[in-house]
């Protein structure tokens, strides 16, 4: 090793403690380490900041490292260089005489080369008879040595760190951007959700982020970006959910109202008065369709009271019952008695057929006892409708037109199942 014992500065350079602590550590070089001294050099411009040396220094040491012989430094080949000033400033990209000296006491006090100062301060080399240098004075690399591992350890985690926060600024600003164009569609579609507060919130995040963010802004703020993109995404899918199952019935619905109806009560104009069926006839009321002996049928007005009572009975409850018997099955006990229990059967019936809101339609239009009346006919002809909910909105639409009656409906299942009873008998 070059020093065997403490050396002081030359002339009017005073002795520090760290330059006896860096004097020390250069003891402490294990026997047989080397190290590519360029990539021992990358290693330095990685660590720069823990190791508190500045780029201008950096370039000084580059400069010192090029009059070192091999490409790898050893104890066993020395570890001391020698250049002269203007030598070592033309390698320093011209840098001044007065600019190199600081920065070399900046490597110096940074604890990686050390002064081996002779007693005229000269630099310069002493050699034997067979050519080999035997002592040296100028700047020796043993303290660069001897922190080598430190230094790459360094290096390591100051690179992992810019990975890391290259990492998270990419995923902070693909956040980000999802972020804002979720709420710009939310907005756009008119989704529902408070959406001002989103965007609040969003702001918020943003301006709470420092110019020069370090590491655990970015993720203190990716968290949070993260946490409001799931909220966001969770509301719209709830959305999305929503309106394909209301597309889905009404593209069923519309499928059901542009094709031909099956059914033969849409076929039917008008009812036309036969043998008898007068007497039937004759006991449609109030709203229901008001038939006389004629030809001629009056249809029903929506929202026309029936009588005094003002309730909504389109037909007699015995006309309804003869024509559709299967409504009965749901009623209160397997029975029907009253009005009340043929719009309860008819409630039944409409969860059954998933006719939920198409059925609101029809009673706001055609009245409770009217709409349960449409429901037990659709339940009984219920195998030739492709699709009930369309099948009654496209009855509620002919209402509201005053161009559907309930009356040749209802007459056209009692021929129906007299005939079948005729059949049978």
């Amino acid at each position: 090793m070059e020093i065997g014992s403490v050396t002081t500065p030359f002339g009017r350079r005073a002795m520090t403690l760290g330059m006896l602590a860096s004097q020390r550590i250069a003891e402490t070089i294990e026997p047989g380490t080397t190290r590519n001294k360029w990539k021992l050099f990358r290693a330095v411009c990685e660590a720069r900041p823990a190791l508190g040396v500045s780029d201008r220094a950096l370039t000084v040491l580059d400069a010192l490292l090029t009059f070192y012989p091999d490409n790898e430094l050893s104890e066993e080949r020395g570890l001391i260089v020698f250049p002269s000033n203007a030598q070592l400033s033309i390698r320093a990209r011209g840098m001044t005489a007065a600019t190199l000296r600081r920065h070399l006491a900046g490597l110096v006090d940074a604890g990686l080369i050390l002064r081996k100062d002779s007693a005229n301060g000269k630099r310069f080399a002493r050699r034997d008879r067979a050519g080999e240098v035997s002592e040296a004075f100028g700047f020796s690399f043993a303290p660069l040595l001897a922190r080598a591992t430190e230094i790459e350890a360094i290096a390591a985690q100051v690179v992992a760190d810019r990975e890391l926060m290259r990492i998270t600024k990419e995923r902070l600003t693909i956040c980000r951007r999802d972020v804002a164009k979720l709420i710009a569609v939310a907005l756009e579609e008119g989704a529902a959700g408070d959406w001002e507060k989103i965007t609040c919130m969003f702001r918020e995040i943003i301006a709470n982020l420092p110019r020069a963010a370090e590491i655990e802004h970015l993720t203190a703020a990716l968290d949070e970006m993260s946490l409001l993109r799931e909220e966001i995404v969770n509301q719209l899918e709830m959305q999305t959910k929503t309106q394909k199952i209301h597309a889905n019935e009404s593209q069923t619905e519309r499928h059901k109202q542009n094709s031909k109806p099956e059914s033969i009560y849409e076929s039917e104009p008008a009812f036309d008065t036969k043998q008898g069926a007068k007497s039937v006839d004759r006991a449609a009321t109030g709203n229901g369709e008001m038939m006389d002996s004629g030809l001629e049928t009056t249809k029903w007005k929506p929202n026309q009271a029936a009588g005094e009572g003002g309730d909504l009975k389109s037909f007699p409850l015995g006309l309804v019952l003869q024509a559709c018997p299967q409504i009965s099955d749901y009623g209160p006990g397997g029975r029907i008695s009253n009005w009340r229990d043929l719009m309860g059967a008819a409630v039944v019936v409409r969860s059954m057929l998933g006719v939920r809101s198409a059925y609101q339609e029809a009673c706001s239009e055609m009245g409770p006892e009217n709409a349960a009346t449409v429901m037990a006919c659709i339940l009984e002809r219920g195998g030739h409708i492709n699709s009930a909910g369309g099948y009654l909105r496209d009855l509620t639409r002919r209402t509201c037109d005053g161009e559907f009656a309930i009356g040749p409906m209802l007459m056209s299942l009692v021929r129906q199942n007299g005939s079948r009873l005729g059949k049978v008998s």
